[in-house]
């Protein structure tokens, strides 16, 4: 099992931090792995974790991945991520308040090296409170000229990707009669189910939160129960819950030719998007296929534009298209065919 160092020496991140507020009781990291584009853009996390380890390497992972998602969308930003440690203070709207004001000031220590954003468990609310004391701060709400949520731009890359996956497996244009299977009906998911019933998909959904699976189920999506997901017959498995899904023990169940879905971190590790190519299973990577969330915090920096944000957003449409050609011409998988491009990028910024 990787420890924190052991991610830090391999990964070279260029900034770590770890912020204990004792006012507050704020526990906080900020990892920022890559600047070569720009400042290291990435969303806030606020989740219970088992120890602080865990939510370090949550931090470094996360924002490795985000230097990854800007590069291959061709942003001119860098990878950076935060997670704030839950302990249930929180709860309270006085304490929650107090805790992320702390976090802006942590924020603007670093002096611009990370931009910070909505995140699992994090609202626009709460960027209010970041923004007391930073100005490294986007996905404000919409009446303070902010983007506010940018969880339906995510969803909408996220389809515009699934679009072009099934287009390429299957040829055929667009999701009539495909059937999509949704690990996970938050924030982004429960919109991509939505979305993918518009577009004349079927879907099968699951989720530990009952209020979000009687929305799916009012949606028209059939339910099954979280770990029934996993064996679903279906076109497409979507995941888009919490990361590392993909794994040992759930890869072999899975019936589906194409992965693409939300979530972050999907694979427990590297390795499983060359199991899942030699399976014959198509990867939409996770880091270029969920972009539109960055996308669209990022058309904030510009002065917020929603149509431009969603114009920009269904361009994930191309890149997958892209990443279905280097994987074929290269004759490797998904998740290096991405981090082909994705280096290519930053050497160009290099050069």
């Amino acid at each position: 099992m990787k420890t924190t160092f052991d991610f830090l020496s391999r990964c070279e991140h260029e900034q770590f931090c770890y912020h204990h507020d004792k006012q507050t009781g704020l526990r906080a990291f900020i990892a920022v792995h890559n600047t070569v584009r720009g400042p290291g853009l990435g969303g806030t996390r606020l989740w219970h974790y088992d120890d602080l380890d865990a939510a370090a390497l949550d931090a470094l992972r996360l924002s490795e991945g985000m230097t990854y998602k800007a590069a291959v969308a061709g942003l001119p930003l860098g990878g950076g991520k935060a997670v704030i440690v839950a302990d249930g203070r929180e709860d309270d709207p006085v304490c929650r308040a107090e805790r992320f004001a702390a976090f802006g000031a942590f924020i603007d220590k670093l002096g611009g090296t990370y931009i910070t954003a909505e995140d699992v468990g994090t609202k626009p609310s709460d960027m209010v409170e970041i923004r007391r004391n930073t100005a490294h701060v986007v996905g404000l709400p919409a009446e303070q000229g902010g983007s506010g949520d940018p969880s339906p731009v995510t969803a909408y890359g996220c389809l515009r990707g699934i679009e072009a996956l099934v287009e390429s497996v299957f040829g055929c244009h667009g999701l009539d009669g495909v059937h999509v299977a949704v690990q996970g009906l938050g924030k982004v998911g429960l919109p991509l189910v939505r979305m993918l019933l518009d577009a004349g998909a079927s879907v099968t959904a699951a989720d530990i939160n009952p209020d979000s699976v009687a929305e799916a189920r009012a949606y028209g999506a059939d339910i099954v129960t979280v770990d029934a997901i996993y064996d679903v017959d279906c076109d497409v498995f979507s995941p888009c819950a919490l990361g590392a899904t993909l794994n040992d023990d759930t890869i072999p169940r899975l019936h589906a030719r194409i992965i693409a879905g939300c979530a972050n971190n999907q694979l427990a590790e590297a390795r499983h998007g060359d199991l899942l190519h030699e399976m014959g299973i198509v990867y939409g990577v996770d880091y270029a296929i969920n972009a539109g969330g960055l996308i669209n915090v990022y058309t904030e920096i510009e002065g917020y534009d929603a149509e431009r944000a969603r114009r920009r957003a269904g361009e994930i449409y191309h890149t997958m298209h892209r990443l279905m050609q280097i994987s074929e011409m290269e004759g490797v998988s998904m998740v290096r065919s991405a981090a082909l491009l994705a280096d290519d990028a930053l050497k160009k910024v290099i050069a």
